[in-house]
């Protein structure tokens, strides 16, 4: 018998949400004579600890799930079933494309997320995980890659020789925003508030790391005064005002999220229209999700080119945190106090 988490009602804020409404129940392996012909059962044995796990869990991220539900947006394992009509191997390693399965998907596969022993996916969904990477890799790759290409590619316009400011680079989308902005050729400069974490962001490719209380000047110090191309903010709050005067005129100013104010209900972040107009800039958001829902062709390309990257060698995500599924509470609150670099996940 194995075991699955179950949010029973939304929180307040996610420490709520996941001291009082999460609870273990026991899980039976799914029957495969309910499921179709296109249905595969995983065997999970790793899922990713995502900032969106948190903020579903208070009703604060675009996509809210009717409780009861399992969180656990991406996850990987190897095949337990595989109905008649798919190519999939009983005991095949595999990752699950969070845009097809799980709790932020559509349909009846919404029912089944990461933080369970089992879980049903369509067969679309299914990837081979590439040659060399774990299981507490692979379950770090669609969300966190996905994004950073969308965000500085499709939208950035990130180019090599470009100089792009990486706010939240010790987090799991930030770090890959840092991985994925080097294998185009762009030269990196990573800020945050820790200086253990940030040795880690150099270890695995910034150019540079600065801290945030003297940004203006440590950045005009690394670019001759100039600014950066673009910048890269999943942050939000204090930190994007100071951002833009670190910018040269015509930058792009990417907004990829607001992790500084995660549960303000009717409190927008504000940006200073007067900076904006002076340095002529392009303020673009970054909903990679949306985007997506919106215009579901602009997936194709930036996910062949993150499981062509993946394939290659070229991508190896992060993981600093790994917890048991009895241990998931401390997993999220990992997550939630800014404890993880890279990833996180919880092993059923």
């Amino acid at each position: 018998m194995g075991q699955r988490v179950v949010i029973s009602q939304l929180g307040a804020d996610p420490p709520e949400a996941i001291e009082r409404f999460a609870h273990l129940e026991p899980m039976a392996m799914p029957d495969p004579s309910s499921l179709g012909p296109h249905d595969v059962i995983v065997e999970i044995k790793s899922a990713a600890v995502g900032w969106v796990d948190l903020i579903m869990a208070s009703g604060t991220y675009q996509h809210v799930p009717v409780p009861p539900y399992t969180p656990g947006l991406e996850y990987a394992g190897t095949i337990a079933w595989a109905g008649p009509e798919t190519r999939a191997a009983v005991g095949a390693r595999v990752m699950i494309d969070p845009f097809l399965a799980g709790p932020r998907s559509s349909g009846a596969y919404r029912a089944y997320g990461g933080f369970a022993s089992y879980a049903v996916a369509p067969a679309d969904a299914v990837h081979a995980i590439p040659a060399g990477l774990t299981f507490d890799q692979a379950c770090n790759i669609f969300g966190n890659y996905e994004t950073a290409y969308h965000c500085l590619i499709a939208r950035g316009r990130l180019q090599a020789g470009e100089t792009v400011l990486v706010h939240g680079a010790s987090g799991s989308v930030g770090l890959a925003a840092v991985h994925v902005a080097k294998l185009v050729g762009a030269i990196v400069i990573a800020a945050g508030r820790s200086a253990e974490k940030l040795a880690v962001v150099r270890a695995q490719g910034a150019d540079h790391v600065i801290g945030t209380s003297a940004l203006r000047d440590d950045v005009k110090a690394l670019t001759g005064g100039r600014g950066v191309d673009v910048v890269y903010d999943g942050v939000g709050g204090e930190i994007s005002v100071e951002s833009l005067r670190c910018v040269r005129f015509g930058a792009r100013y990417l907004i990829v999220g607001w992790a500084s104010t995660p549960a303000a209900r009717g409190k927008p972040n504000q940006l200073p229209t007067n900076l904006i107009m002076m340095k002529g800039l392009d303020v673009l958001g970054c909903p990679t999700v949306i985007s997506t829902v919106n215009d579901p062709s602009i997936r194709a390309a930036r996910l062949a080119q993150v499981l062509a990257w993946a394939d290659a060698g070229k991508l190896a995500p992060y993981v600093s945190h790994r917890f048991a599924l009895a241990d998931f509470k401390a997993a999220l609150m990992a997550k939630w106090r800014g404890e993880v670099i890279g990833g996180c996940v919880i092993q059923p």
